[in-house]
């Protein structure tokens, strides 16, 4: 009678064992998983941004196996209540549309079509890319030169995939009629060189002296 109450005082401590591990300090709340989730995803989102980028030389699917695993286990678990349902189908749906977004970009990239892939394409494809030069007397008043060379720098930019929004053409102005004072007066010539050009798939814009070798 002894040895068979052990048993099923030890087959007790068993399940109470066990129920204590699911549930217990260990085990994370169904609350705690759904929040490491919602910042799983806005980690998994910035690691393709980078990757897109052009920072990071593979995608993160280690990250997206995770966030993956993690939405199927919740997705199976019967114990979430209406609102932690809820927050899960409503983080499921963000990361479906982000997945969807990824797969898009990834098969653009894939096939050359999205603007930064274009560009480095487009790169590859030319051993020198040709430097457009303008020389300028007197940048304050040569309002149509300026502009040209405005024109021409916006255009490398974009074939680049560069921002263009913060680069107005009165700021550039001044930008260009200022950094033609300051070489003039250093270098003691009377006309300056503004050169644009597309180097390793980057805008490279140069001001130099011209000392009128023509």
């Amino acid at each position: 009678m002894g040895l068979r109450d052990n048993k099923l005082l030890r087959a007790k401590l068993q399940v109470k064992a066990k129920n204590k591990y699911a549930v217990g300090e260990n085990q994370p709340t169904p609350d705690e998983q759904l929040t490491r989730l919602e910042d799983d995803i806005r980690r998994l989102r910035v690691e393709f941004d980078i990757f897109f980028n052009g920072a990071a030389k593979r995608p993160p699917y280690d990250t997206k196996g995770r966030v993956e695993t993690l939405l199927k286990r919740l997705g199976d678990d019967r114990t979430l209540n209406y609102a932690q349902r809820y927050r899960y189908n409503s983080l499921a749906a963000r990361y479906n549309a982000f997945r969807d977004l990824w797969r898009r970009t990834m098969q653009g990239r894939e096939e050359g079509r999205d603007p930064a892939s274009a560009a480095r394409a487009r790169v590859k494809k030319e051993v020198e890319t040709k430097e457009v030069s303008f020389v300028c007397v007197d940048a304050h008043r040569e309002v149509e030169l300026v502009k040209n060379l405005y024109t021409s720098l916006l255009d490398a930019k974009r074939s680049c995939g560069e921002p263009t929004e913060d680069l107005s053409f009165p700021r550039f102005h001044r930008l260009i009629a200022s950094k033609a004072d300051g070489i003039k007066e250093q270098k003691g010539c009377d006309r300056v060189q503004f050169s644009v050009a597309i180097e390793n798939g980057h805008v490279s814009f140069r001001a130099r002296a011209d000392h009128g070798q023509d």
